[in-house]
């Protein structure tokens, strides 16, 4: 790895700016692009591993507050969908949704559909708050788990940086 990546990396990965970083990598990772925060998440945690819970928080919070943007945009965009003809897996997956309710945003924590489920969340009109909690929950079981598997499964210090 270059040189001014490996300083880039450290700084954005200080005490000081590790944080905000990671918050912010993890609020647009919930929105629709395809963006990861567990790389960010991961390599600050690689550098300061006392920061393990402040982070696992953070990036839970991110990640549910653009989970919270996806439901709002698609609460926005309700009229718009209803527009356009509705297909048979379309109707069974809103039927699926419906019958869930909010309890389907456990799921926003999956890769490819968990973002698009919270904008259609919205776009059902299903209960903001209860989504957000069950996103909060489902969001901050999958930080934990991830980052406790990266953790185990990649000891040591990364790019010869240490502390």
């Amino acid at each position: 790895m270059p040189s001014w990546m490996t300083s880039l990396f450290a700084l954005l990965a200080l005490p000081e700016f590790g944080l905000s970083t990671l918050f912010v990598a993890a609020f647009i990772s919930a929105t629709l692009l395809p963006i990861g925060s567990e790389p960010a998440l991961f390599g600050l945690l690689k550098l300061n591993p006392e920061l393990f819970w402040p982070a696992v928080l953070v990036a839970t919070a991110g990640n549910t507050l653009g989970g919270m943007v996806d439901w709002w945009i698609g609460y926005g965009t309700h009229e718009v969908v209803d527009k356009y003809e509705h297909k048979q897996w379309h109707s069974k997956a809103l039927g699926w949704l419906e019958r869930l309710g909010p309890k389907a945003c456990l799921l926003a924590w999956m890769p490819i559909v968990g973002d698009p489920l919270c904008a259609v969340a919205g776009w059902l009109r299903l209960p903001f708050w209860p989504c957000t909690g069950y996103m909060l929950v489902g969001k901050f079981l999958r930080y934990v788990t991830m980052t406790a598997a990266l953790l185990y499964l990649f000891p040591g210090d990364i790019a010869g940086i240490t502390k």
